[in-house]
């Protein structure tokens, strides 16, 4: 394919720029080897001359052999149309723009970049860039009048608007010990506040070298000497891009002013560098050459579970969908079935790094707890189960040590008589992997406890572990439990529990500390649920939000006042879930339970709808999980 020729004048573009300011010579020529200026100009012609059929920005990152990593996912968080605010950290100078002018106008043709003036020699190769001058004086400020104007007209026009709020770039904060954006510029907050744009919260992976960071100390000025160089040494490099989850215009109405609108950008931004990083290594393990996990039993005969299932009475079989049905029974009356739920828990818990790493899942509790399994009759095979457990019942014939959550948690039976009404403890649940594509399985198990409680309505309380697995990074984790542990704290429920084994806090962590919005970039404050489930979302490599199954106790209204690390089972994180089914929402409980049933479970128990009110997880106010 032919290649393009270059302009007129292509050949000293950098240098022009330099000429303009009509030094001497000699000054001139050494500020031109300072500054690579000869090697730019080279660059820009091999750009010029590159093949027609790419962008001018893409023939650049070919030249340098600079590969970006990107997410596929994170590409879909752009709106394909509408007026939208790209904003990200700066951690290089030039190339940050030069990838975005790359990759944005494939998706949004109408990408216009904020740019700095000093790479404006590269304007010719491209129409997307908008240019401020950071260096100040009079000329300065009517140039950035201009670009102002164009970028707000640009968003009320609809169009995609990239931004580095920072205007300079990152550097060595010795206060914070990292190196880190300067405050971002709280005039961009303004613009998506004035044109009513999403927001698209990015960060670049990565920092400029040790040298620019030291000369950088001795004095500002020496970093943007720097930034040619640094500019060129990034060849042969991969660099990563990451873009957050959207944030919708309406979410900076929460705050007053535009400082607090640009800190809480900047938190969704820069959470960002933790995605994918420390997973959990919750205490410091020496591994043990002699440990092995045993191999998993071997599948129970499918004549034999059908056997027993078939002898359970008829009011054993709860509902059903399909071909898939849920029982209920106790370990006595179905051995054959518990095996088999004992193999099938330890082969669904070590595909998410759980386990007991025996050849069955079966403990002390099972046998004298409940336990309700689906049951497939097309495949003849479980699908998933439950273990429930009176707690009255419990209690009476092995006290409190009898209760599963006794061995994770610290309580007394004042805890239990807190709860306000009889309880069902809940726990040990599976979907086994080859039903986890589908919703139905989770669904139906929801389902059987409901019509279980409808044929029990004096339990009136469900309170269990709900894992968070080891297959959430080391941070969200700590979200989690910053985040629930921050809305239950000072209650009296929580009060009363304490953890055998509390999560260990990384000092690695102290960036996400802090009590103001602002002392830290990292120092995340969220909403609501939806809101925590996005950050999370943007950290996990694989884009999950907050477990499935705790979500289905959070719409139950469930609230979480404790959190234990199980040394027995992987390390895995436990919290102590505690649901009052009289305080869920009556539409969310007849969704589980049926309209009949939920409305005889009320009535039963004395309780009215609106009570359920003054339980709500939400109280509008928002949650800062850093400051743990």
């Amino acid at each position: 394919m032919p290649h393009a020729t270059p302009p007129a004048g292509a050949d000293r573009v950098f240098s022009s720029v330099l000429a303009q300011h009509r030094l001497p010579a000699p000054v001139s020529g050494a500020l031109g080897r300072v500054l690579l200026l000869d090697q730019l100009d080279a660059l820009y012609r091999q750009v010029v001359s590159g093949p027609p059929d790419k962008l001018p920005f893409e023939r650049l990152l070919d030249i340098l052999n600079i590969r970006v990593k990107i997410a596929p996912g994170d590409l879909d968080h752009i709106p394909l149309t509408g007026p939208a605010v790209f904003v990200a950290n700066h951690p290089f100078g030039f190339i940050e723009g030069c990838i975005l002018a790359a990759i944005l106008p494939r998706i949004r043709p109408d990408v216009k970049i904020m740019a700095n003036s000093l790479i404006s020699a590269f304007a010719a190769l491209s129409s997307h860039f908008l240019f401020v001058n950071p260096f100040g004086g009079a000329e300065a400020t009517k140039e950035n009048r201009r670009g102002l104007r164009s970028a707000i007209e640009h968003l009320r026009s609809g169009g995609l608007l990239v931004v580095f709020p920072a205007g300079e770039v990152a550097h060595l904060d010795l206060r914070e010990r990292s190196v880190i954006d300067p405050p971002w510029n709280p005039g961009v907050a303004g613009f998506a506040r004035i044109t009513g744009a999403t927001i698209l919260p990015a960060f670049f992976d990565g920092a400029n070298s040790a040298l620019f960071q030291l000369l950088g100390l001795v004095h500002p000025r020496m970093r943007t000497v720097m930034l040619p160089q640094e500019f060129l040494n990034k060849q042969k490099q991969t660099i990563e891009l990451r873009i957050g989850s959207p944030l919708a215009p309406a979410s900076l109405d929460r705050f007053d002013t535009d400082e607090q609108r640009i800190a809480w950008i900047r938190q969704r931004a820069y959470i960002l560098r933790h995605r994918g990083q420390h997973k959990p290594t919750l205490r410091i393990a020496i591994p043990n050459p002699f440990h092995r996990n045993e191999s998993v039993a071997a599948p129970v005969r499918a004549s034999q579970l059908e056997s027993e299932i078939l002898a359970l009475p008829a009011s054993r079989r709860l509902v059903s969908i399909g071909e898939l049905y849920v029982y209920s029974a106790a370990f006595h009356e179905a051995p054959a079935v518990l095996r088999e739920i004992g193999r099938l828990r330890e082969i669904t818990f070590r595909r998410v790094g759980e386990g007991t790493g025996k050849a069955l899942d079966i403990d002390s509790f099972d046998a004298h707890y409940s336990h309700l399994f689906i049951w497939n009759a097309e495949a003849r095979e479980i699908a998933g189960a439950y273990r429930l457990g009176p707690v009255d019942e419990i209690c009476r014939t092995h006290g409190i040590r009898g209760l599963y959550t006794s061995t994770l948690f610290q309580y007394g039976e004042a805890f239990l008589q807190k709860l306000g009404g009889n309880s069902l403890e809940l726990g040990r649940s599976f979907v086994r992997p080859e039903y986890q594509k589908s919703y139905t399985p989770l669904l139906l198990l929801w389902k059987g406890i409901a019509t279980w409680v409808a044929q029990h309505p004096q339990y009136t309380v469900l309170f269990g572990p709900v894992s968070i697995s080891n297959d959430y990074t080391s941070v969200s984790r700590q979200l989690m439990v910053s985040y629930f542990t921050s809305k239950e704290r000072g209650t009296e429920l929580a009060s009363m529990v304490r953890a055998r084994h509390p999560l260990w806090r990384n000092p690695l962590w102290n960036n996400l500390s802090g009590n103001t919005l602002t002392s830290r970039p990292d120092n995340v404050q969220v909403w609501d649920i939806e809101e925590l489930s996005a950050v999370i979302a943007d950290i996990e490599t694989d884009g999950k939000g907050l477990p499935v199954l705790l979500r289905q106790y959070l719409k139950l209204g469930g609230k979480l006042v404790g959190f234990n690390v199980d040394k027995a089972f992987s390390n895995v994180l436990d919290g102590l879930i505690v649901v009052d089914l009289r305080a869920t929402e009556r539409r969310v409980l007849e969704r589980y339970m049926g309209k009949t049933e939920a409305a005889e479970f009320f009535r039963c128990n004395a309780l009215h709808e609106t009570a359920a009110q003054k339980y709500s997880n939400s109280t509008g106010q928002p949650v800062n999980p850093g400051g743990g």
